[in-house]
């Protein structure tokens, strides 16, 4: 085994551990079958998505984990005030997205990632390979706000975003 898959065998390991003693409350009747459970989730893991060459950069990650927070109390705060707001009208519908990011783990970590904002929502793939987004209003710049989104996420996880 090379160190690399060691060193992510273990990590993936140990966090899959901590999650099972989040969920139990760290009852110490269940810290065998925890163990036993986090092991063959990581091999699991291991099997289904082996490490990549995709590095995760901590200071970018704590950026965007900020800029996400606030993204959703503003973009929340909107989606509400337009919502309740008979003299906003919304101006729902489709945009499509040409997103950067190759096909594969990292751009599904992105499409989820763009779920989570209020007032978009990804609902698949055109025939170019652009993301069709729902949004609330097509009117906003939503292209330009999922572009920035997407530059930070791409620095989190140190893959440049080809041209769309």
């Amino acid at each position: 085994m090379s160190r690399a898959l060691s060193r992510s065998a273990v990590a993936r390991a140990v966090g899959l551990f901590v999650v099972w003693l989040i969920l139990t409350g760290g009852n110490r009747a269940d810290l065998v079958a925890g163990a036993v459970a986090a092991l063959a989730a990581a091999w699991a893991s291991l099997r289904l998505l082996p490490p990549g060459t995709a590095r995760m950069a901590p200071g970018a990650t704590a950026r965007l984990v900020l800029r996400f927070l606030r993204q959703s109390v503003v973009a929340g705060a909107d989606v509400a005030r337009r919502a309740l707001d008979p003299r906003l009208p919304l101006r729902p519908g489709l945009v499509v997205y040409p997103v950067g990011l190759l096909p594969g783990p990292m751009r599904n970590m992105f499409t989820a990632l763009m779920s989570l904002l209020p007032g978009t929502v990804p609902t698949g793939s055109d025939a170019s390979g652009g993301l069709v987004v729902h949004c609330l209003d097509v009117k906003q710049p939503v292209i330009a706000q999922l572009a920035a989104e997407e530059a930070v996420f791409a620095r989190v996880v140190a893959e440049a975003p080809r041209d769309g």
